[in-house]
């Protein structure tokens, strides 16, 4: 249930992607496939989660940051989308510690973080593009 409520969220968050003026449309479905690709990799690290399976949690915590940088030139550069960028990916290193670790229950609480901060950082976004309009 956990699941299919996160994936909904996410897809909500997914429609609502803005991208830099200028950049047109095929910077806006790069932007799109990137973040799809991020919703992936952290529907699998869940899927880790719930199973204990921390190879799956830690190549997937690796995944989301190797994601997350390249994204980050395609969104708008506010120092409030920098801080939850920062964020996003000390979360996803501390989700990575703790399953090399074979915490279980630490690597649950940066997911829980790191989901929040990707709220957060939606929200802002969108706001950001609204004032823009």
């Amino acid at each position: 249930m956990m699941k299919v409520h996160f994936i909904l969220v996410v897809s909500a968050l997914l429609a609502g992607i803005p991208t830099m003026s200028g950049h047109g449309e095929d910077a806006k479905n790069d932007l799109k496939a990137l973040m799809r690709k991020k919703l992936e990799a952290s529907q699998k690290v869940l899927e880790g989660l719930a199973l204990s399976d921390f190879d799956a949690i830690s190549k997937n915590a690796g995944e989301l940051s190797r994601i997350s940088k390249a994204a980050e030139f395609r969104v708008f550069k506010t120092p409030q989308y920098e801080l939850y960028s920062n964020q996003f990916r000390r979360t996803v290193e501390t989700m990575d510690e703790m399953a090399k670790a074979k915490n279980n229950d630490g690597a649950a609480l940066a997911y829980v973080e790191m989901t929040l901060t990707c709220v957060k950082c939606h929200k802002h976004v969108r706001e950001v593009r609204m004032a823009r309009k």
